[in-house]
C-alpha cells in the first residue's frame, strides 16, 4: 500500500467516526442522540421522555408530531 492511499484511509476513518451532533426541535439544544423521523424531525432524549405521554400509546412506536409517521423506538 502507497504513502498516499494510506493518508487517503486514514483521512476516510476520520471523517466518518466525528462526532455529529444533533438539534433538538423542541428545546433547540445540541445533542448527541435524537430520536429522527425520515421527514427530518428530530427530538432529543429529555424532550422525548417529557413528551413521551402524548407521543406513544403502547411504549413500542412513537408518532411524529410534524408529519404523522409511526416510528419504532427500537426496543423490540
Amino acid at each position: 500500500m502507497s504513502q498516499q492511499s494510506r493518508t487517503r484511509a486514514k483521512a476516510g476513518k476520520s471523517r466518518r467516526r466525528q462526532s455529529r451532533s444533533k438539534i433538538c426541535h423542541c428545546c433547540g439544544a445540541q445533542a448527541m442522540f435524537c430520536w429522527q423521523c425520515r421527514c427530518g424531525f428530530s427530538m432529543c432524549q429529555s424532550c422525548m421522555y417529557e413528551n413521551q405521554w402524548g407521543m406513544t400509546c403502547n411504549g413500542i412506536t412513537w408518532e411524529c408530531p410534524d408529519c404523522g409517521a409511526q416510528n419504532g423506538y427500537g426496543n423490540q
